[in-house]
């Protein structure tokens, strides 16, 4: 029988996932990660010890980073369990996933959770119609399968993931019928004080202007600025319509690809009922943690994206930091070790991060996409739209958790991952107060989708 009992359990196999069990396993722990891809990368590093040299070199260098990484994982000794969807932790150490059809349940001492992000909801009118899709959700076709759109597509909302799928989608040969970005001057003016940290982070401009210059050498159209935007059709998206400086704009498209940022995936976090924060300059809820990762629930802890957006190597670095922090909380590492060995990590995790004050300010999501109008959908599983939300504060609902029972929003299978950061939004600006005082759904296992009869096993 394999061992059921370790002194580290990962989840997640991304950056942080996998440096984590690198320095773990390293002081000699025994180390267990469970994933639910078939290799080691997470989303930014997806499929990366398959992927043929073409595609490596089409995604480009950041993508090819990950080789490196993800061989001296494999190479650590820590176990590693593929397409095992995780649907509980708990505080006790148990960690019960999914493996080959059937549940399975292993104990650990010590939980990291390197949950990564996830896109962050674009409720736009029409957003639901075939045809649109996220922009991490075309890159993901890429990235694991070579698959690209075979008509012209547009790219629609703002952040460095839209210009780097577009810059990917130009190496592949997919034409791009538009950019739509959102970004005004008035971001720009927003961001202008925060530009000490980005002329430090100037590596990640540099990256930035090379991806816009290669798009516009390709003859991409651009729109800055753009208001207003509604994907139309009946059957199937078939245009965007915006409007930039007061002028509408309609571009035809079967395929149109939204984007506004990425925000902490926290659906562990919270189904743990560890305490959490409203993050205002980037507009999500973050996990409260200490310089270690370690959450509220003693003997877990959080590492990467899931602990607030930093990027790929900023997520390596924190989990090595998470990493360590288990270390000494197991007695494996003296205090004076730990802090040793953590002095040169928190001093390149602070230059990473300089850059992200910028980032934030300049791409932070306009309210009108974050908080739609009345007619537009924003549960998507249980079809509740934003004005009926509106309807059930009027009646007397003052957070996420009673807009469930007054109409199911949230329910569904995602479990408020398409839903979740809106309604808590809509909910406070419909009440005149912060996310903070509104709050979130109260998540609850399983966190991944399991049927009954998976669940009870073979009994």
């Amino acid at each position: 029988m394999p061992n059921d009992r370790f002194d580290i359990a990962i989840v997640g196999a991304g950056p942080a996932g996998m440096s984590a069990a690198i320095a773990a396993s390293r002081h000699g722990a025994s180390v267990v990660v469970l994933d639910e891809q078939r290799g080691p990368g997470g989303q930014i590093y997806r499929a990366i010890t398959s992927a043929p040299a073409r595609r490596r070199d089409m995604l480009g260098p950041d993508y090819a980073a990950g080789q490196p990484l993800a061989e001296s994982f494999r190479a650590c000794g820590a176990r590693h369990i593929t397409d095992a969807a995780v649907w509980q932790v708990t505080p006790e150490g148990a960690v019960h996933y999914l493996h080959q059809g059937a549940t399975s349940t292993l104990q650990a001492d010590r939980i990291v959770l390197c949950s990564g992000a996830m896109e962050r909801p674009f409720p736009i009118p029409g957003w639901t119609l075939p045809g649109v899709l996220t922009a991490g959700a075309a890159q993901i076709l890429l990235k694991s399968a070579d698959v690209v759109p075979t008509e012209p597509v547009v790219l629609a909302g703002c952040g460095p993931l839209l210009y780097l799928l577009g810059w990917q989608y130009v190496r592949a040969g997919v034409p791009i019928r538009a950019l739509v970005d959102t970004t005004s001057m008035q971001d720009y003016r927003r961001a202008l004080p925060h530009l000490g940290g980005a002329l430090a982070g100037w590596r990640y401009l540099k990256k930035g202007l090379a991806l816009m210059r290669v798009l516009k050498r390709a003859g991409v159209p651009f729109h800055t600025g753009a208001q207003d935007l509604a994907a139309e059709g009946s059957d199937a998206v078939t245009a965007l319509s915006f409007t930039v400086g007061g002028q509408q704009h309609r571009i035809a498209t079967s395929t149109l690809l939204l984007h506004h940022g990425v925000v902490p995936n926290t659906q562990f976090t919270w189904s743990l009922r560890a305490d959490h924060h409203w993050d205002d300059a980037q507009l999500c809820w973050q996990p409260d943690a200490d310089a270690w990762g370690a959450l509220s629930i003693p003997g877990i802890s959080v590492a990467g994206d899931g602990l607030g957006i930093g990027g790929a190597l900023a997520a390596a670095l924190q989990g090595e930091l998470s990493a360590l922090g288990a270390l000494h909380s197991l007695g494996r590492i003296t205090m004076t070790e730990r802090d040793r060995l953590a002095a040169p990590l928190q001093s390149e995790l602070r230059r990473q991060l300089r850059i992200r004050p910028f980032l934030d300010a300049l791409y932070r999501p306009k309210k009108a996409n974050r908080v739609p109008a009345d007619d537009v959908i924003v549960c998507r599983c249980e079809e509740v739209t934003a004005g009926a939300i509106r309807q059930f504060v009027e009646l007397g609902c003052h957070g996420p958790n009673q807009a469930k029972a007054f109409g199911r929003c949230g329910m569904g299978p995602c479990q408020g991952r398409q839903c979740g950061l809106t309604v808590s939004e809509l909910i406070a600006d419909a009440r005149g107060v912060s996310p903070a005082e509104v709050g979130y759904f109260r998540i609850r296992p399983p966190i991944k989708p399991i049927s009954l009869g998976e669940l009870a096993g073979p009994a």
